[in-house]
């Protein structure tokens, strides 16, 4: 191990070595168990007080290895299309909700096999799929725009955006299907307090409030960062409990990030040192475009265990990753100790949309998964080699 952070992962919160001693290979992505619980329960407790049913928003994190212990807390999954439906019908259990912008008329019935609950994003689409849906037994609903944004600077991430292609605006409704629904759906969030909740909800119920009552469910979508430290926790309690005295419903919260918020990581090594222009430049063995592609496309700046700012400690490098992209560059950091091939880097807080963005772009091999259990022991879940490069090809 490298001289940036020998002899301390083995016995960190990251600890590299397995219950029989074997290092990990890098790059590796790794959960740690007792951070993910710690998660969970604060959303189990969320979910107990505020009398709403709380699921996985599998888009951020479809590990399914640990389905069966985020089942203990949560009530279901939500899904983006088919694959995520059946994943999480199949490996998860519980409610399967499911949200497309447009689905697939090739691929309607069987989504009925798997979904419970079948958010549509247009009344077109309502009118195309609707009586299916309700013919197989399955509870329909909308998803509503309230052209309400809370969101600065990532305008990707923002449902709420003028021109966004998500939900149905009031100006759109055809209030022809609102007998066929039996709830609605409001996502406008994206890694935020619940004082954006409050400002989402009221503008939502300034369009379509009248709409809300005698309804099954009502959904919030996700973006709630409720396992965050500074989050208000009863401010989003004490509007949950509202929304359920006003309109006699059923209310959902579903986030993704909240869930493993915290408790991954993303093992790297140095595998070489460059310099231009006296900047120096440490090439590692992951790279921002395959294995953490929001770094590029938010962007954002990810933390990395024991670093702080350029300048701010003695040595400053460019982390940068292997493939041909120029722009695969990941930041700049500073370290107390020079860093030299070999040295392992940690990046903080990578469970979430990481796993489930990756590619192989360039033939960069997809990062082993691994799971750091309550008892210190590493285990490894997944490894990817050359034949998960070529299958996904022709």
């Amino acid at each position: 191990m490298g001289a940036a952070l020998e002899g301390r992962l083995p016995s960190g919160p990251c600890g590299l070595m397995g219950g029989k001693g074997a290092a990990l290979r890098t790059p590796c992505f790794l959960l740690d168990e007792e951070k993910l619980i710690r998660n969970l329960e604060i959303l189990k407790e969320v979910s107990e007080r505020a009398g709403c049913k709380i699921l996985l928003a599998q888009k951020a994190f479809s590990m399914f290895s640990v389905y069966p212990l985020i089942r203990r807390y949560l009530a279901g999954t939500t899904a983006s299309g088919l694959y995520e439906a059946r994943l999480g019908a199949e490996e998860f259990g519980g409610e399967t909700h499911v949200f497309s912008p447009a689905y697939r008329e090739d691929e309607f019935e069987e989504l009925l096999r798997y979904a419970d609950d079948i958010v549509f994003n247009s009344s077109n689409q309502v009118r195309k799929y609707g009586e299916r849906a309700k013919a197989a037994g399955k509870s329909i609903g909308l998803r509503l725009n309230p052209e309400c944004s809370t969101q600065e600077g990532h305008a990707i991430y923002d449902p709420c955006a003028p021109g966004s292609r998500l939900g149905t605006t009031l100006a759109e409704l055809d209030e022809g299907i609102l007998p066929l629904l039996d709830g609605f759906h409001i996502h406008t969030l994206c890694e935020q307090n619940s004082d954006a909740l409050e400002v989402t909800v009221r503008a939502a119920e300034e369009k379509f409030g009248k709409f809300f009552r005698g309804r099954r469910w009502l959904n919030l979508g996700g973006g709630h960062h409720i396992t965050r430290e500074d989050y208000d926790r009863e401010r989003l309690i004490r509007i949950v409990r509202r929304l359920r005295e006003t309109y006699g419903t059923e209310i959902y919260l579903e986030p993704g990030e909240a869930v493993v918020l915290n408790a991954g990581y993303l093992v790297s090594e140095v595998l070489e040192i460059v310099r231009n222009s006296g900047l120096q430049i440490a090439i590692l063995d992951t790279s921002a475009a395959c294995h953490m592609p929001d770094v590029l496309e938010m962007p954002y700046r990810p933390p990395v265990k024991e670093s702080g700012e350029p300048g701010e400690k003695p040595y400053t490098y460019r982390l940068g990753g292997p493939t041909c992209l120029a722009g695969d560059v990941i930041g700049d950091y500073s370290f107390d100790r020079p860093l030299r091939e070999g040295s392992r880097l940690v990046f903080e807080d990578m469970a979430l949309y990481t796993m489930v963005k990756t590619n192989t772009f360039n033939g960069m091999p997809l990062p082993a998964i691994a799971l750091r259990h309550g008892n210190g022991e590493t285990e490894i879940i997944r490894e990817f080699g050359y034949e998960d490069f070529k299958n996904r090809l022709s």
